[in-house]
């Protein structure tokens, strides 16, 4: 059993960072993620669908991730949770944001380690267009396409 995950790992390790093609070292046909707020997801599916789930030679998925309001108010241990959630997945590339400005500076810290790009106040569908962009025009200069996609991300 051990071995088998052991595997496994080393697979996926494999088709996200190694590998010959694709952006910068990742395998083509591997699959990358976005992760996207609530709020943002319906729009950035929809435009991930319209793309035919792929940017250049990758599969890209739309994860979504929980509603960071309780009450009306910012449930700041959510905005966290949801950010380290993306950040701990190897596959992630970027990270459709809030809207809030104060939910983007909480999550910006704990992106900003894991060199993710994050996009906030732009609707879904438009920031998802922009993702797949960003992937599109990675060359591997950098070697890691997370940070590749973050520079073209910022303003």
């Amino acid at each position: 059993m051990r071995g088998a995950v052991l595997a496994a790992a080393l697979a996926l390790a494999t088709a996200i960072s190694g590998g010959c093609g694709g952006a910068e070292g990742v395998a083509e046909g591997a699959t990358v993620s976005v992760y996207s707020a609530a709020g943002a997801c319906k729009g950035a599916k929809r435009a991930l669908a319209g793309a035919g789930g792929r940017a250049g030679s990758l599969r890209v998925r739309a994860r979504c991730l929980p509603e960071v309001r309780r009450g009306g108010r910012l449930d700041l241990a959510t905005i966290g949770a949801n950010a380290r959630r993306a950040s701990q997945d190897s596959t992630t590339v970027a990270y459709i944001g809030e809207s809030d400005a104060a939910a983007t500076r909480f999550s910006e810290t704990i992106l900003e380690e894991a060199n993710i790009g994050q996009i906030s106040s732009t609707p879904g569908a438009a920031a998802m267009r922009r993702v797949l962009g960003a992937i599109e025009e990675a060359d591997g200069g950098s070697g890691s396409l997370r940070e590749e996609v973050r520079d073209e991300l910022q303003p």
